[in-house]
């Protein structure tokens, strides 16, 4: 690449972008006792929500591939953010059941767009020898926006004297969110941001992104290749109970503290979310370092079967063991994504643009695990319905066994080999 199209500001920029899907996604989980009680739902309503959003994620991955293309990242950027201010306008001017799911449903097309548009871009921007840096180190805002987002939603439910500050935000917030809903001050900030991003891409000038053969999405037919192969579906499977697991964790586990253990929603169950994240963001570092001594799969085997263990603590352990156990359930999923899409890619030999919007389809597990969790729930409990996790895990685990990458990870002792 030309090193003008390189840029500090837009790699910021694409920073703050990953902050903001992140941001935006991962409040679902401590709003849903807060939606629950202020509209009466059952547990399968309720799963509609994150269903709404995740579904999305199905609609809009390989569209949005050949779109950007096509027209290019800003165009693309431009809309998701668009969608994104609309979405959280929707909801915040007109709070109920169903503005929340069609609020979400088009908040997810613009972060499903942005997904596909902003790791080329980061690429391009920073530099192609600093893009495995960069792509973690934007893994690692992604983590502290996931941290960032419950601590501020308990700010705003469970603090009444917020509306008493005098701040220009807290002002507006004040005249602007019903007294019996505080929680959707959430949507009026993410409007806010939405806005001000919008505006800054607007202003910004893109640098021209060319990508490469890997990144690019294929023809049709070579879509209908891919699902004709089983190594794809395989791994679709893999991302789809992946995805299903981290939602259905993030979305019911303050429901059911608040359920099982009597413990207040608003504080300690928004501090499980928050630390449910933040430990996926630890782990990472710690994933980094592991992957440089041992295979991936191996790597896989040994957090998958902690997930096993702290699960099984986090349903049937006592008040104190369960509140604990649920946030360190972050730390046994934060090295799956990664090893699982990595071993996806690394296991055929060409059209891994393609390959990966098939993949990122499967985040359609994240509209489809919580909503089975939140009907199971309704007919057998909480508990009962949760225990659904237990097969995400088990065929995570099964591909510690069955995968068999053309490239593996490389070691330390592959490399003093070399």
């Amino acid at each position: 690449m030309n090193k003008p199209q390189r840029s500090l500001a837009i790699v910021a920029l694409v920073f703050v972008i990953f902050f903001v899907i992140s941001l935006l996604t991962n409040i679902i989980g401590p709003l849903v006792p807060d939606i629950i009680q202020s509209f009466h739902l059952s547990l399968t309503m309720a799963a509609f929500l994150p269903f709404s959003f995740f579904i999305a994620y199905g609609v809009m991955s390989i569209p949005a591939g050949v779109v950007v293309e096509k027209w290019g990242e800003k165009p693309v950027l431009l809309a998701a953010f668009a969608l994104a201010l609309a979405g959280s306008l929707l909801f915040a001017f007109v709070p109920s059941y169903l503005t929340a799911l069609v609020s979400l449903f088009v908040i997810g097309l613009g972060m499903a767009a942005l997904q596909v548009a902003i790791n080329p871009l980061l690429r391009v921007a920073g530099g192609e020898e600093h893009f495995a840096f960069n792509g973690v180190l934007a893994q690692l805002v992604f983590g502290s926006a996931s941290f960032l987002s419950p601590l501020i939603y308990s700010h705003y439910a469970a603090n009444a004297d917020w509306r008493k500050d005098t701040d220009p935000l807290s002002h507006f917030l004040s005249g602007a969110v019903p007294d019996g809903l505080p929680w959707v001050a959430m949507y009026w900030i993410f409007a806010l941001v939405s806005c001000v991003i919008l505006l800054v891409i607007f202003f910004s000038p893109l640098p021209k992104v060319e990508r490469k053969d890997d990144e690019k999405v294929g023809a049709w037919e070579t879509h209908r290749e891919l699902l004709g192969n089983r190594t794809v579906w395989l791994f679709f499977i893999g991302i789809f109970a992946y995805v299903g697991l981290e939602q259905g964790l993030s979305n019911w586990m303050s429901e059911f503290l608040s359920r099982e253990h009597g413990l207040d929603p608003q504080t300690i169950g928004a501090s499980a979310v928050s630390n449910f994240w933040g430990l996926i963001t630890f782990g990472c570092l710690l994933g980094l370092l592991l992957l440089k001594f041992f295979d991936s799969r191996k790597v896989l085997a040994g957090f998958t079967l902690a997930g096993f263990v702290i699960l099984t603590a986090a349903l049937f352990g006592d008040k104190s063991v369960s509140q604990w156990a649920f946030p360190l359930m972050g730390f046994a999923l934060s090295v799956m994504w990664s090893i699982v899409f990595s071993l996806a890619l690394n296991s055929l030999p060409k059209h891994h643009g393609t390959f990966s919007g098939i993949l990122c389809t499967g985040i359609v597990g994240g509209a489809l695990v919580p909503l089975v969790i939140g009907t199971l729930g309704d007919h057998f409990g909480l508990r009962t319905g949760l225990c659904l996790l237990y097969f995400s895990l088990a065929y995570l685990f099964s591909m510690c066994f069955w995968a068999k990458p053309l490239i593996t990870n490389q070691t330390f002792e592959q490399e003093k080999t070399k």
